[in-house]
């Protein structure tokens, strides 16, 4: 494989993983609005649901996904490295 294919590979992962926790944060935060009528029917500890959720299970998402793609980044980056080592 040639370094050039190799760097076209490196980055279509980067590409799928980072549309796949976009799409992941889309339906997060649409999710929460447009179910937060029916969401509030439902009480945690004295709070709505959907007032929990915007509040703090939101943002607790979006630490995961953050958290996520460092994770996969690194070992993309560690995949990219090996099938260069193993190229030459």
């Amino acid at each position: 494989m040639s370094g050039n294919q190799a760097a076209l590979r490196y980055w279509q992962r980067v590409r799928v993983l980072t549309l796949a926790l976009l799409l992941l944060w889309l339906a997060v935060t649409v999710g929460v609005v447009v179910f937060a009528r029916e969401l509030s029917t439902i009480s945690v500890w004295g709070w709505p649901v959907h007032f929990y959720l915007a509040a703090q299970g939101v943002t607790l998402v979006y630490l995961g996904i953050t958290g996520a793609y460092a994770l996969a980044m690194k070992r993309i980056d560690a995949l990219s490295r090996m099938e260069s080592r193993n190229e030459s």
